[in-house]
């Protein structure tokens, strides 16, 4: 059975850092690309950041890239998203996902979700 759990949220100031973790298992990912996302309270859950399992290759929204950096660590099996200088507008629950094959913006494409884990950014 194919787990996806996140960790790591909380509720932090704007200007602060946030580390998410997402610990996969059940399969190897080797030819997936993990995704995050988020969803903010009232709003649709949107694009994050994609990074491909197998060579670390990254694909940020553009709204993120610069303060958000995506990684993983294959010897744990646990993907990250480093959340720096964070904002207000960043408050949503964020959310790890796998999808076989390449990268992809699109969260209907992905299989397997976790359940989601709540960042709060109080300004």
């Amino acid at each position: 059975q194919v787990q996806l759990v996140e960790s790591g949220g909380g509720l932090v100031q704007a200007g602060d850092s946030l580390r998410l973790s997402c610990a996969v298992s059940g399969r190897t990912f080797t030819n997936y690309a993990m995704g995050w996302f988020r969803q903010p309270p009232g709003k649709e859950r949107e694009f994050v950041a994609t990074i491909n399992w197998s060579d670390g290759s990254t694909y940020y929204a553009a709204s993120m890239k610069g303060r958000f950096t995506v990684s993983r660590d294959n010897t744990k099996n646990t993907a990250y998203l480093q959340m720096n200088s964070l904002k207000p507008e960043d408050t949503a629950v964020y959310y790890c996902a796998a999808r076989y094959g390449g990268q992809n913006i699109n969260a209907a494409t992905y299989r397997y979700w976790g359940q989601g884990t709540q960042v709060t950014v109080s300004s």
